[in-house]
């Protein structure tokens, strides 16, 4: 649950034969009582051999219930991130890389204005921009708790409680900082590998296909919504799978892909539980999915038609380059397929090129004819 702020402390200081007292005291003194509803343990760790510090949060729920829920949290936290000078200098190139953007970004700001913000790459570089930017905003502010955190260390010799929960969520901004910036990075590989020619079909697929897709997820969505009520009003007693609304979310995405085990729904209900089990087999599995993969099929063979042709000239170029150089051998079937291409060239011409053939055969009889007129003149001359 969540708690607010009020409450009563107490601190663990001194030797463990002390510690002891005080509990006992505190428990003679029903510190603990019927009205109480958490009790948090706090205490903070550090491995002098790692430089690592972990803030522990141990916590004990009273439920009304009278049965007591018991969760535990280790977090740990490393103040000192640039561990080389490796890590430094890469940093600094990063950074130099994020302000260089940021003026291209800037420029085509101004150039497209409003249109800048409907293209998709544009927008994952700019997430990309905001993610750095932010994260070198969170390290300066963790870099200040860090001095807070050290200079308090050092005036009480570690003999009192230091909490850590402001750096401990400062250190977790700072990497789901880090984390979004990676993950949109990893998108924009896509666009650096467009010259593959698989992840420009895959890029192109999902262009052609954006908008069925929108359409598709909007009608999904209400048709799953639906399915997650009528499980969970009807099973919500009866399914442990259906105890809350997120499981039954899970529950019917297990059931989306066929791994979810039918015999619970049947023993539920004999009735009500193989008909909205069949219903939703056959209005999400089959239908929901079968539109899905049609949507998907038709982009593909519409990116497929429309390649460009520099992919295939660089796909053509690499594999050449490969063959020369040695880095990959040829199998049988290639090498059947470069001599069926040679024959095939060497034999076989378009419909095309036929006038230009039929020329050069006339052009040929016509010279035979002339040659051979120019012979029986020569011959009747000699009289023979």
């Amino acid at each position: 649950g969540t708690y607010s702020g009020g409450g009563y402390v107490y601190e663990f200081r001194g030797r463990l034969s002390d510690m002891k007292t005080n509990l006992s005291a505190l428990h003679q003194l029903d510190w603990i009582d019927e009205k109480t509803r958490a009790v948090f343990i706090q205490l903070t760790l550090y491995n002098p051999s790692i430089q690592l510090l972990t803030a522990v949060t141990l916590l004990a729920e009273f439920l009304p219930t009278s049965g007591i829920y018991t969760t535990a949290r280790f977090e740990p936290i490393n103040f000192y991130t640039f561990q080389s000078i490796l890590q430094l200098v890469c940093t600094i190139i990063y950074i130099f890389f994020i302000i260089y953007f940021i003026i291209v970004e800037i420029r085509l700001l101004f150039e497209l204005r409003l249109k800048y913000f409907h293209q998709f790459w544009s927008l994952i570089q700019f997430g990309i921009i905001g993610c750095s930017l932010g994260s070198i905003g969170v390290y300066f502010w963790r870099f200040q708790e860090t001095n807070r955190i050290s200079k308090l260390f050092e005036q009480t010799n570690g003999y009192i409680y230091i909490n850590l929960q402001l750096a401990v969520y400062v250190n977790d901004v700072l990497t789901f900082l880090l984390g979004y910036c990676c993950f949109f990075s990893m998108i924009k590989f896509v666009q650096l590998f467009r010259f593959n020619q698989r992840v420009s079909l895959f890029a192109e697929t999902l262009k052609y296909c954006a908008k069925e897709l929108i359409s598709f997820s909007l009608m999904f969505a209400i048709v799953f919504m639906a399915y997650l009520c009528l499980f969970y009003l009807l099973f919500v007693s009866k399914l442990s799978s259906c105890s809350s609304l997120l499981e039954t979310a899970q529950m019917l995405f297990e059931m989306t892909l066929m791994k979810f085990d039918a015999s619970q729904i049947m023993a539920a209900d004999a009735f009500l539980g193989p008909f909205c089990f069949a219903l939703f087999i056959f209005l999400v599995v089959f239908v929901c999915l079968s539109m899905f993969v049609s949507i998907i099929s038709n982009g593909f063979r519409h990116a497929k038609d429309n390649q460009k042709e520099d992919q295939i000239m660089l796909s053509f170029m690499l594999k050449k380059f490969l063959r020369w150089s040695g880095l990959k051998k040829l199998n049988q079937e290639e090498i059947q397929e470069e001599r069926d291409c040679r024959m095939h060239s060497q034999y076989f011409d378009p419909i095309e090129n036929f006038p230009d053939r039929m020329d050069e055969f006339l052009q040929a009889l016509n010279k035979i004819y002339i040659d051979q007129k120019i012979e029986l003149s020569r011959l009747e001359k000699a009289g023979v």
